[in-house]
C-alpha cells in the first residue's frame, strides 16, 4: 500500500479568512490553518484518484474563498 503526502501552501493577505472558510470542507485526510501570510493545508491518502481528486476540490473551494474573503473584508473596511 503507497501513502501520498504533501502540503499546499498559498500566501494570501487574508489567510485567516481563507483558512477558515476552507477548514469545514476538509476531507479525513486533511488539515488547514493559516500561519502568518499563507493558508497551510496537508493532505494524504492512500490512492492517488482520491488524493488528486481532493486536490482538484481544495483548489476550486480555495480560489472561491479567497474571492468571497476579499469581497468581505473590502466590504467591512468601506463601512
Amino acid at each position: 500500500m503507497i501513502r501520498i503526502e504533501g502540503t499546499i501552501r498559498t500566501v494570501s493577505a487574508r489567510a485567516e479568512c481563507v483558512a477558515g472558510a476552507l477548514a469545514p470542507d476538509n476531507l479525513s485526510g486533511m488539515e488547514t490553518a493559516a500561519a502568518g501570510d499563507a493558508v497551510v493545508t496537508g493532505i494524504r491518502g492512500e490512492h492517488l484518484r482520491s488524493v488528486t481528486a481532493s486536490v482538484d476540490d481544495y483548489l476550486m473551494n480555495l480560489a472561491i474563498a479567497e474571492e468571497v474573503c476579499s469581497y468581505l473584508l473590502d466590504k467591512a473596511g468601506r463601512a
